[in-house]
């Protein structure tokens, strides 16, 4: 299936696994890119070391063209950079919209910029700043995520911008794909579908924690770190909505010291990152602080396989999916599914 985007990023499918943290790994990545879709690697808990050891690695898995997610605000932004510059990757991926300056230097380079938004006015920004391709959230989508649903935010987001834009946020299978091109996107991109699938890292048994989990069971918490939040309800989470203050910012200071040195970032670059992301989400102190819990109450399920020390992001599609298929055929079935149902549209004229 051609669209905008498969022609501008150079893939077989329009569909794009995320750039989710401690999840899309080189096996993923390369999975998902020898399957026809685009795969986005994870940066943001590397150390640089180890994101060029980890692009290398992706390419020695597959020839295909895939994406690196990057921390728009980050201390070491600009090395990161450089390095997808040097190591020839082809997609630059965003979860906060990068500087104007930023775009231009990846441009210039030769190296797509793929930000992603969750309002169309951050859209409307980037696609003036030369971002190539827009990928718009809605409130479904896991982790980090707005109030505005998938169905409404995409049209607008669509009738704003002439450049590609992938929609995400509720999607995991073809009639979504199909629900998403007719309006105006170009592609779908999913999180919690690829997690769930036999090429992901993630231990098994937390991934049957996700095959159990219903749609209610996936919530939206503050408690983590000071912002909206979607993930598995769990006991931890529960916990932590109930824990004082005190104790919650004692928790965050400790992560904070560990996220620190498996980022391989010195305190005073943490500082940095925390006062940008006080500067662009207008954060309080403590929620800055607060901040820090993400990285490794991520890492401890999605890594260590410690449900009850960590938390399990997640997209409410979590609730509808019961299988854990390779990327190769998740990715067909998808796109066979696509085509009966379009199939299915023409005949019905």
């Amino acid at each position: 299936m051609e669209t905008a985007f498969t022609r501008l990023v150079g893939v077989r499918h329009p569909v794009v696994q995320t750039g989710m943290g401690w999840v899309a790994g080189p096996r993923l990545v390369s999975a998902s890119a020898n399957a026809g879709a685009l795969g986005i690697l994870a940066s943001a808990t590397m150390a640089p070391a180890r994101l060029r050891e980890a692009i290398r690695e992706v390419k020695s898995r597959t020839e295909e063209p895939f994406g690196v997610n990057l921390r728009a605000d980050a201390a070491d932004a600009g090395e990161r950079v450089r390095i997808l510059v040097e190591e020839d990757v082809r997609v630059a991926s965003f979860a906060l919209a990068p500087s104007e300056r930023l775009i231009g230097e990846l441009k210039e380079a030769g190296v797509l910029v793929l930000p992603s938004v969750g309002a169309r006015r951050h859209a409307e920004k980037v696609a003036a700043w030369g971002a190539d391709a827009v990928v718009v959230q809605g409130g479904e989508g896991g982790g980090h995520t707005g109030e505005v649903a998938t169905t409404v935010l995409l049209p607008q987001v669509v009738d704003a911008v002439d450049i590609p834009v992938v929609a995400a946020g509720g999607f995991f299978d073809g009639r979504g794909l199909v629900a998403a091109l007719a309006y105006g996107a170009a592609g779908v991109a999913m999180g919690t579908r690829f997690l769930l699938t036999s090429d992901s890292t993630v231990p098994d048994a937390v991934k049957a924690q996700y095959l159990a989990a219903t749609v209610k069971d996936v919530t939206v918490t503050r408690a983590v770190d000071g912002l909206p939040h979607r993930m598995l309800r769990t006991d931890l989470v529960d916990s932590l909505e109930r824990a004082g203050r005190a104790r919650v910012l004692a928790r965050a200071v400790r992560h904070a010291a560990g996220f620190r040195k498996l980022s391989g970032l010195t305190w005073r670059q943490l500082l940095r990152d925390g006062l940008a992301l006080r500067h662009g989400k207008n954060l309080s102190w403590s929620q800055v602080l607060l901040a820090a819990n993400t990285p490794m109450l991520l890492k401890s399920a999605m890594v260590d396989g410690r449900t009850d020390l960590g938390v399990m992001a997640s997209g409410q599609v979590a609730g509808v999916i019961d299988d854990l298929p390779s990327c190769a055929e998740l990715v067909a079935r998808i796109m066979d599914e696509a085509d009966e149902v379009l199939d299915s549209l023409k005949a019905a004229r």
